[in-house]
């Protein structure tokens, strides 16, 4: 079982890897939103290892059998790996490749709800966002934050494939 979850968990964190570095090393004229629907989609890619994972597991080693609760450990931690690598690889995005990132995303943001709210709302949700990009200063909390996504899409994925390649005798 642990030579699938290195052997699967690395394919999951390279490829998420790969794709998140290799996404910012392109000058993109593309809006925060569209980055961030591309973001999720390459979690999405990194952690289609998962299943196959699960199913390498079940199919190559454990002959054609798997229990949910195996096969469940085996995809939440190939997501743990890729939710690490991830989330160092954004620490070191924001901190190195791109100090002013916090800044170019808070002035997006700033400008979307000033077209959008009222005078009263826009200086809410302002001192709201200037609160949170505080927070994101903090190499833990942004590593933190990386992770957490990703192993929540992780957990949701691991469940699905669980279910579904689960065999008993």
């Amino acid at each position: 079982m642990l030579s699938t979850i290195k052997k699967f968990g690395g394919y999951s964190a390279i490829t998420g890897g790969f794709i998140f570095i290799g996404g910012h090393f392109f000058d993109w004229n593309v809006d925060f939103t569209i980055l961030e629907i591309l973001g999720y989609l390459a979690i999405l890619v990194s952690l289609s290892f998962v299943f196959f994972g699960i199913k390498h597991f079940r199919d190559q080693i454990n002959s054609g059998i798997i229990s949910f609760k195996r096969a469940l450990l085996i995809g939440l931690v190939i997501s743990a790996i890729s939710g690490i690598v991830i989330g160092l690889l954004d620490v070191v995005y924001v901190t190195v490749i791109n100090p002013d990132f916090v800044v170019e995303y808070k002035t997006y943001a700033l400008e979307g709800m000033k077209n959008t709210l009222s005078a009263n709302e826009f200086e809410l949700k302002k001192a709201a966002l200037e609160e949170q990009m505080e927070l994101f200063a903090n190499p833990i909390f942004t590593w933190a934050i990386m992770f957490t996504i990703v192993f929540a899409i992780g957990i949701i994925i691991s469940l699905l494939s669980s279910l579904i390649l689960q065999r008993k005798n």
